[in-house]
């Protein structure tokens, strides 16, 4: 091999390097961990409750050889902060709100997004504002659907019909660490896969910046169901290209909610794995070689 081989051999190789950064929006400290080139088609990582733009650690590397990736921690999670004397309202409509002046201040005119549990709110609240802007959707247990909710929610639907306060403290067990890790290990069967930084440091985080804070969005989740019209109107009308990679042994969103994405966007794809919620942190690799696939059949040239 000559030496040009071998430095091109080298450099094709070699680790991808992940930037961290904040940014402020609206009174919140937005942090981001982004990577790739600027250049590249850009691809939006949106993580979900339990979780931050930690769980994108080894998806982001991988993805970033051919695209642009950047992965915001939304408000209430991970390292973003809310600014002393600012009163955040936690409600999806600010969450969203905030995560597109982000993409605005970040220069994002389009992006691919990636929505999982909670992101999958947020980004479907980006795209029904900015279709044009939206180039694909992986949705990796990002409900969109009512039949994808599973009967655990029920304690949840109780409260969203009658928020009193002891429907509401019902609630607060979800933000236990023991619960949270439930949340990582049910549906796995090898639960040796799992790292247990992933809930250790959401329940860090929900400690650091408070449980009530997760107590609003458990309450305002209800209407994000209420906006799934609005939803499968953007699908029905601008089919965008769509990947949905669910875990099939999901406690919280089940397979007929990823299903149903075919029946709004003839462009949907559903592929399941034999996993849990968060199957990322079990299946990281496949759900990082079909993604690529998928963008590189979707949105490049």
């Amino acid at each position: 091999m000559n030496t040009a081989t071998t430095l091109a051999a080298n450099a094709a190789e070699s680790p991808v390097q992940i930037h961290y950064g904040t940014v402020d929006i609206q009174g919140a400290n937005i942090f981001y961990r982004e990577a790739g080139s600027s250049d590249a088609p850009t691809v939006l990582l949106l993580h979900g409750f339990a979780a931050s733009s930690y769980m994108f650690r080894n998806l982001i590397p991988q993805l970033a050889q051919k695209y642009h990736v950047i992965a915001p921690d939304l408000p209430g999670f991970g390292q973003t902060t809310v600014m002393p004397g600012v009163e955040f309202t936690y409600t999806f409509d600010n969450l969203a709100s905030v995560i597109d002046d982000f993409t605005v201040t970040k220069g994002l005119d389009r992006y691919a997004m990636y929505v999982f549990d909670y992101g999958a709110p947020v980004g479907w609240r980006l795209a029904v504002k900015n279709p044009q802007k939206v180039t694909a959707i992986v949705s990796q247990s990002g409900n969109a659907y009512e039949e994808g909710l599973s009967a655990g929610w029920a304690d949840m639907r109780k409260a969203w019909a009658e928020p009193t306060t002891a429907n509401r403290e019902a609630l607060r067990r979800f933000n236990t660490l023991e619960m949270l890790k439930w949340q990582y290990t049910e549906g796995v069967h090898d639960t040796s896969l799992i790292p247990p930084e992933g809930y250790q440091l959401a329940h860090a985080a929900i400690e650091r910046i408070g449980v009530e804070v997760q107590m609003d969005l458990l309450l305002d989740y209800g209407q994000n169901i209420k906006q799934y019209t609005q939803v499968h109107e953007f699908f029905r009308r601008y089919h965008p290209p769509t990947l949905a990679i669910w875990g099939k042994n999901d406690p919280f969103f089940t397979p007929p909610g990823a299903e149903a994405f075919k029946r709004d966007n003839p462009k949907a794809e559903v592929h399941f794995l034999d996993t849990g919620h968060f199957a990322i942190e079990t299946h990281g690799r496949e759900i990082a070689a079909r993604m690529l696939e998928f963008l590189d059949r979707s949105i490049r040239p």
